[in-house]
């Protein structure tokens, strides 16, 4: 039997043999697709190249790509782990042509390597195809030999804005597209389930297992299909699905992977019953959660870092389910990098920084645990005082908010006498499904139609060499991402260039600013993005004049805002060379932000950074600057480029060609930014803040050239305003400071000793005031001015004059009342403190608590208090 691992490397050997060229897995990050919130399929990471926006050398293609989709039919959330092929994390093995073989060598690969390679039985393949797509039916049935009634055809559904199939794929409702030819398995007359292609397949007898997508046409706005110059291949194939039928079982869960992972939660949480359904949730979402994090996200209450923390936290419940009550998921670590490692050498690298952070997380849900219980407890009360039910809307909170599942908060409920609104929860969870769909639709002010793409040249990047240019030619302009003829005088638009100076934002830094002119017409540019990942957009407004599609045009970047961001840019490149030499190799980039006036900068590391650190890490920067070497840049392959020993940087896309930028020896890497010709054109570098950001995970924001200087100086002239305070010289404002706060430390003890007295003695006062009811001595007394320290002082000095007694004090302090009630140990069984201080300040407008013998409350109306104090004696003398 083959293991997962060895059916992943077996298909990218094949196709590696049929001169495929493997590409390593992207990021589950889409960089610059802000249409998705996570890498869900194979096809994402070329889909410049589908756009015709990005060339590759070799326009055949194979990868096993990570995906993540937690959401949607047919992802829903609640599913995962109770079905045999739900999971938020999966692998899509995947061979792409990008205008090379079409459809019968697609066919003709899949058929080889599932039959052949695999082994798989003939008779137990079954596809389908699109109605109307002849040519593929053919191929099947000609070609491969299968019997026409195995090769089903697959008609369109309605819905969607033009229509939708099973078997017709497109990118958007606009640009590339066409059908597609799925390869089911047939599991056998023992499961059930109808035909391949109908409903309920998925789960039955027959299981897709290799969609075979053709890419022939590009439909416009209208629906029209019109045939593609160069049709492409693009096919998905979930590893998991695979490897079930290679190994000979139903179930994704029973397979070599995922049983090691089932027994490593059943370890860690006590399990004995290895086909509890607890134990395939958690075995999943390890593998989404160590992914996630090992791509730079962290949990968090938004966008993707909120649908981890949902992965994180559903895993738990499921642990506590088990009865597992002590954190355990980031044990599963370990057994996860032990299967899965060899594949993903990032998730052996990134494997403390995944323990660190979902340690981080499960202490985090132990105290977001507690206070959901709080809450619910307090809704039980009500709601028991009430007669009535819990609130589908509070139960909704506790699940979205406090992380616990409906059946829980239904248990707890049951034990109280009470029952849950469903329907209710129901009409919350429907809006906050609501609410994922929206925020998993990313979208980008400056998004733009595919129609629009498709009808640019790609952009020609002038930028490394130039600031300007005369020679640019309008390729389209935008209003609202739709294309339009002409734009005005005071029209806020994105003009698209077929050539430009300006950079585009990416890879952490900022887009360029400047002008785009033509005469007296003269548009403004605020900022500089890319469009469909590829094309660059002038995003501003037309200040004077007019422009039209196929305008020539001069483009001026702002030159002293560049060189600014250049700088900062550069520095960065420093001090991340500077972060591993000092703090250690484990140092990777997590996320940066290049600007004119700071560099922000995030890395992996477990601690924060002393005082020394910090200015060895400046130290280091700094000479770098005054070696001042030449900044190099070369063009090379991607695997030439790692070879060289540059650092690839995080959230970075990188084609089949990459930049590889060296400032002498002291730093290499890929980066498609803009940089200095010589490092000592930087200047000076000055780290400003170090802090956390996450688990793991700090921020280091950072100052160069001109900025440094002027932060220098700031803090110079502050220094001096100081020292003029404490009348002394600047270089001795340390050491008068130091003196000052331990005579004013001094001087508060002596103050707090001396109020602390004069309270004593004035509480000595009030002795002759207590009055004795059923054999206790009862004090209510006020004694304005005193803070919360005093008074309880003065409380316990009472209490041991008195011996068996109750003492209440309060002070008024403008609006604001203070009660501090004592209660001798020997009277606590019968007066607790807690409520006799409740008692009073209930009556004074606040509220309060603390142990038997001894509590404080405050309130905000002094108007009431003497009358409060004055029914202290009433109160225990109606206690039993």
């Amino acid at each position: 039997m083959k293991t997962t691992a060895q059916i992943r490397q077996a298909f990218l050997d094949f196709f590696a043999a049929r001169q495929h060229e493997v590409v390593a897995s992207s990021s589950l990050v889409p960089a610059d697709d802000p249409t998705l919130l996570f890498t869900n399929a194979g096809m994402v990471q070329f889909k410049d190249v589908f756009l015709g926006a990005e060339k590759r050398s070799n326009p055949r293609a194979a990868t096993s790509q990570k995906c993540v989709r937690a959401g949607g039919k047919h992802n829903d959330l609640d599913q995962v782990g109770y079905t045999a092929r739900h999971h938020t994390f999966f692998e899509m093995l995947g061979n792409f042509s990008f205008g090379d073989y079409f459809k019968k060598d697609a066919i003709l690969f899949a058929w080889s390597l599932l039959t052949e390679d695999y082994g798989l039985e003939k008779d137990r393949l079954w596809v389908t195809v699109y109605h109307t797509d002849d040519e593929a039916f053919d191929i099947w049935k000609n070609n491969i030999g299968l019997a026409e009634e195995r090769v089903i055809r697959i008609g369109d559904k309605p819905g969607g804005a033009t229509y939708e199939s099973d078997n017709f794929w497109a990118m958007g409702d606009t640009g590339p597209c066409g059908p597609c030819s799925e390869i089911f398995y047939d599991h056998g007359a023992e499961y059930d389930g109808g035909l391949p292609g109908s409903e309920d397949e998925d789960g039955g007898r027959y299981v897709e297992i290799w969609n075979l997508v053709f890419m022939q046409f590009d439909r416009s706005a209208d629906g029209t299909l019109k045939p593609l110059p160069k049709p492409c291949v693009d096919t998905g194939m979930g590893l998991e699905r695979l490897a079930a039928v290679l190994q000979g079982v139903h179930s994704n869960y029973e397979t070599d992977l995922f049983q090691a992972l089932i027994k490593a939660a059943a370890r860690l949480t006590n399990t004995t019953d290895l086909s509890n359904k607890s134990l395939n949730v958690i075995a999943d979402h390890i593998r989404a959660c160590a992914f996630l994090i090992a791509d730079g996200i962290l949990p968090s209450n938004e966008g993707r870092g909120y649908v981890l923390r949902r992965i994180i936290r559903r895993a738990i419940r499921h642990g506590f389910k088990l009865g597992q009550k002590n954190p355990f998921l980031a044990g599963m670590t370990a057994p996860l990098v032990e299967q899965m490692g060899t594949a993903y050498p990032s998730l052996v690298k990134q494997q403390a920084h995944v323990i660190a952070t979902l340690e981080d997380e499960e202490k985090r849900f132990a105290t977001t645990l507690d206070k959901g219980l709080g809450l619910l407890q307090n809704v039980m009360d009500k709601a028991s005082a009430a007669k009535g039910k819990i609130a589908g809307e509070i139960a909704f909170t506790l699940y979205d908010t406090y992380g616990f599942p409906l059946d829980l908060t239904q248990d707890i409920a049951r034990e109280n006498n009470l029952e849950v609104d469903l329907e209710g929860f129901d009409i919350e969870m429907d809006k906050q499904r609501a609410r994922g769909r929206t925020a998993g639709q990313f979208q980008h002010k400056d998004q733009v139609s595919a129609d629009a793409v498709k009808s640019f040249p790609v952009t020609k990047f002038l930028g490394y060499e130039e600031l300007s240019t005369d020679q640019a030619v309008i390729a389209g302009i935008l209003v609202d991402g739709q294309l339009v003829g002409q734009l005005k005088a005071g029209d806020a638009a994105v003009v698209v260039l077929d050539r430009t100076p300006f950079y585009a934002e990416s890879g952490g830094q900022v887009g360029d600013t400047g002008f785009i002119s033509a005469g007296d017409a003269r548009f403004e540019v605020e900022d500089t993005v890319k469009l469909g990942g590829t094309f660059f957009g002038h995003v501003g407004r037309m200040i004077a004049g007019s422009f039209e599609p196929g305008q020539q045009v001069s483009a001026q970047v702002d030159a002293d805002r560049r060189q600014s961001i250049v700088i900062h840019h550069s520095a960065t490149h420093l001090m991340h060379r500077a972060l591993r030499d000092i703090l250690g190799t484990h140092v990777e980039q997590k996320g940066s932000l290049v600007a004119p006036d700071y560099t922000r900068f995030d890395f992996s590391h477990p601690k924060q950074l002393s005082v020394e650190e910090i200015q060895k890490i400046e130290r280091h920067v700094n000479d770098a600057i005054r070696v001042n070497p030449l900044s190099v840049s070369e063009v090379m392959s991607f695997d030439d480029a790692l070879k060289t020993g540059a650092m690839a940087l995080f959230g970075e896309k990188y084609g089949d060609k990459v930049r590889v930028l060296r400032f002498g020896d002291l730093s290499t890497e890929l980066c498609g930014g803009t940089h200095v010709s010589r490092v000592g054109e930087i200047g000076q570098f000055k780290i400003v803040s170090e802090s956390a950001i996450g688990s793991g995970v700090r921020r280091i924001m950072a100052v160069a050239g001109e900025a440094a200087v002027e932060y220098i100086q700031r803090m110079e002239s502050q220094l001096r305003d100081v020292a003029l305070a404490l009348k002394v010289a600047p270089e001795a404002t340390a050491s008068r400071l130091k003196q000052t706060l331990e005579r004013n430390h001094q001087l508060e003890k002596e103050l707090s000793a001396l109020k602390s007295s004069l309270a004593s003695s004035g509480s000595d006062s009030l002795l002759d005031h207590a009055v004795e009811i059923k054999g206790i001595k009862v004090l209510s007394a006020r004694m304005d001015d005193l803070d919360a320290g005093d008074l309880r002082d003065s409380v316990d000095h009472l209490k041991n004059r008195l011996g068996s007694a109750v003492v209440v004090l309060s002070s008024v302090d403008g609006e604001k009342v203070r009660i501090a009630v004592g209660v001798s140990k020997d009277l606590t069984a019968r007066i607790k403190a807690g409520n006799l201080v409740n008692y009073v300040a209930n009556q004074v407008g606040g509220k309060g608590g603390g142990r038997p013998d001894f509590a404080q409350a405050g309130g905000n109306r002094p108007d009431l208090v003497d009358a409060a104090l004055a029914s202290v004696s009433a109160w225990v003398a109606e206690q039993p």
